[in-house]
């Protein structure tokens, strides 16, 4: 570890001799009422800086504080966008890949996430096992093979050989619970988790045997939600004892040790009550790598919580925290091109990396002109649609405002210490290994604002567009 931080440490010093030298930077933005897509501009050159009056805007970055390390950026790999891909011709197919998982041609994806047994972007309801099989003998992912694993393998190689996934169940198999169905809530009967906690092994071993590299698990999609599609409740204590007594050491007697365990997995809203009752048990935490959070606590309408995910990460320093599923609900195909999809992307982003995030999962990567499949009607919307009538490909401004992250943002990066002196400029900031450094600026106003991007005595002059994103690069 020691030698790690070294390593980066010295990257950072290398790249801010570079900025010393060079004193450029290189911008990319994306703005509404524009044809500006991730475009890249011009140069900007740097010159010294004065302290500026307190009517100048401007965003000062100081790349020696540094945060939380960045495991990646992506998003998941269900059925549903399995399904449609598998309608797509193969030109297009191959256009989808690289414009995710290509690090120079798309937006550069290295992270993903999928589901263990069905979930609601599925067709259907299944499970990998009959019922009442106990031992698992009959388990099988058969289905998966048809859509699902044939997608993940090609994403993995457009992601050039690697891509960070983990895995994440949506309901035990219904003879396992207490209302005796995949739907509807319903709880694990206690009988059932030792074999619970198997079929997690079962399933990595056999995904992993068929080529498919598995890097971490969370216990449970949304378990306080009694969804009308797969769902299963536990409470804070539900889930800290089960990890405790079931999963955790079912993974480490299982030679699974070094996979990363997630817990909570559901909205902002109640993240410090889980976290603080399950991390504040040693014999549960030791086994939890971190805390995954979504941002549906903003169905009503209501503001997003960052200010929770900040306690869980100022309570609990030593847990990484991790987005692990957004999306826009109650899909409407002429909405495909609402500014407000990709703001609300970004307006996310900004403030779950600044709240102490090390990665972000968006949901369904593809989805068709409906906004499914999804075998209970909940449809939603996904950075890129598939209209499968004309075989086209449906990019929304969301696309963008991820990748403005997903392609500057590599793994190993840190988040540095970034501040603006104007609401109107959000922003966050990173530095990669390689000593480059990222700025993003966020407007989400109906006004330009010019500013200066301050570094270590320099400075240069920038506008940030209405309704805009912007990748500020330096090397």
């Amino acid at each position: 570890m020691y030698k790690k931080t070294a390593l980066f440490l010295t990257s950072v010093l290398a790249g801010l001799l570079a900025i010393g030298q060079s004193k450029t930077m290189t911008v990319y933005t994306t703005a509404a009422k524009t044809p500006l897509r991730m475009t890249q501009g011009g140069t900007y050159n740097f010159s010294a800086w004065r302290q500026p009056l307190e009517t100048e805007p401007f965003v000062l970055v100081d790349p020696s504080v540094t945060f939380q390390s960045i495991i990646g950026i992506g998003g998941a790999l269900t059925d549903a966008s399995a399904e449609t891909f598998a309608k797509l011709s193969k030109e297009k197919q191959h256009e989808l890949l690289t414009a995710y998982y290509s690090p120079t041609s798309g937006i550069g994806y290295t992270l993903a996430r999928t589901h263990i047994q069905s979930c609601d972007f599925s067709s259907d309801s299944y499970s990998y096992v009959s019922d009442n099989d106990r031992s698992l003998k009959t388990f099988s992912v058969a289905h998966d093979e048809t859509y699902r694993i044939p997608l993940i393998k090609q994403a993995i190689a457009a992601a050039g050989g690697h891509l960070t996934l983990y895995v994440t169940p949506w309901s035990p198999p219904s003879w396992m619970k207490d209302n005796n169905s995949v739907t509807g809530g319903g709880k694990l009967k206690p009988a059932f988790a030792q074999d619970w906690a198997n079929f997690y092994v079962k399933f990595i071993r056999t995904y992993e045997a068929k080529g498919i590299p598995v890097w971490g698990l969370s216990v449970q999609n949304e378990p306080m939600a009694k969804q009308k599609w797969e769902s299963c409740i536990y409470t804070a204590e539900d889930e800290r004892d089960f990890i405790k007594k079931y999963l955790g050491p079912t993974l480490q007697r299982s030679g699974l040790a070094d996979k990363k365990l997630i817990a909570w997995d559901h909205n902002r809203d109640l993240v410090y009550q889980r976290a603080s009752t399950i991390l504040e048990d040693p014999a549960a935490a030791k086994y939890v790598w971190g805390i995954g959070f979504h941002w549906y606590e903003t169905w009503t309408g209501g503001p997003m919580l960052f200010d929770n995910v900040r306690l869980v990460n100022k309570a609990f320093p030593a847990k990484n925290l991790l987005f692990t599923e957004g999306c826009k609900e109650r899909f409407e195909f002429d909405s495909l091109n609402a500014w407000s999809l990709g703001e609300r992307y970004g307006y996310s982003m900004v403030n779950d990396f600044n709240s102490g995030a090390s990665g972000w999962t968006d949901w369904n990567i593809l989805l068709d002109e409906n906004g499914g499949p999804n075998h209970v009607g909940n449809f939603c919307f996904a950075p890129v649609h598939a209209d499968t009538r004309t075989g086209q490909l449906i990019y929304t401004n969301a696309f963008y405002y991820i990748g403005h992250f997903s392609k500057f943002v590599r793994p190993g990066a840190r988040r540095i210490a970034v501040s603006s002196n104007r609401a109107s400029l959000q922003t966050t900031a990173f530095v990669n290994k390689d000593g480059s450094i990222v700025v993003i600026v966020l407007n989400t106003t109906d006004e330009a604002v010019p500013y200066h991007l301050c570094l270590k005595g320099k400075a240069t002059v920038n506008e940030s567009l209405p309704h805009s994103i912007a990748t500020l690069i330096i090397k």
